[in-house]
């Protein structure tokens, strides 16, 4: 794996620590790399009316849309253990999609994903 990778890997760990998850004691941490290579951090945040809760993957799209950025080429993802792969959601992947194209780089601890298998029908609405 990527040295680049493996470093994205340890500051979503480390955004996992600090997650909001008082509910499912299920911490996620995720760090996204913009193609300018700033990094993004993001951690689950859990709330009591469960449907409210945001996963990691999102709050650092949202993070860093909300700075400005939309153009991003991997993101890392971790959680629970922080061993076994803790892949997206189909609500994460759907936001991924918006900003991300096929060959966007998703890394999980089993190693690094293309975008397009993990998610290879998207909605769209037509433009």
């Amino acid at each position: 794996m990527d040295k680049i990778y493996e470093q994205l890997l340890d500051k979503a760990s480390q955004a996992a620590q600090k997650a909001w998850n008082k509910y499912s004691h299920f911490s996620v941490g995720a760090a996204l790399l913009t193609q300018d290579g700033k990094v993004f951090t993001g951690c689950n945040i859990e709330n009591s009316s469960y449907s409210l809760t945001v996963c990691a993957e999102r709050t650092a799209i949202f993070k860093a849309v909300s700075e400005g950025w939309t153009a991003f080429s991997a993101i890392a993802v971790v959680g629970g253990d922080m061993v076994k792969p803790c892949y997206p959601c189909g609500a994460c992947l759907q936001v991924m999609s918006e900003f991300c194209d096929a060959d966007f780089k998703v890394i999980l601890t089993d190693g690094v994903h293309r975008f397009g298998d993990l998610l290879p029908s998207r909605f769209e609405l037509d433009r």
